[in-house]
């Protein structure tokens, strides 16, 4: 199974992540929410609370307790990069 062990926020809405099988990714959050609703995602959409992220049990992970897993974000990244 893929974690997620590091997290650094680049920009408004972009992550750099680092996985447990070496690869390293840029998660694209903007796009991310875009396509979905509910309302732990809401807070997301404001810059300074989506920086706000860190690394729990190999998921990523916000105040709110929303939590993304590694292994779903290790296939979000490599989609972006594959397009």
């Amino acid at each position: 199974m893929i974690k997620l062990l590091d997290v650094k926020p680049m920009k408004a809405h972009v992550l750099e992540l680092s996985f447990s099988d070496h690869t390293r990714g840029v998660f694209d959050g903007a796009a991310y929410l875009a396509t979905r609703q509910g309302p732990l995602l809401e807070a997301l959409r404001e810059p300074a609370y989506f920086s706000r992220c860190f690394v729990d049990a190999g998921a990523l992970c916000w105040p709110n307790g929303l939590e993304l897993s590694g292994a779903r974000l290790h296939e979000l990244v490599n989609a972006v990069q594959a397009a």
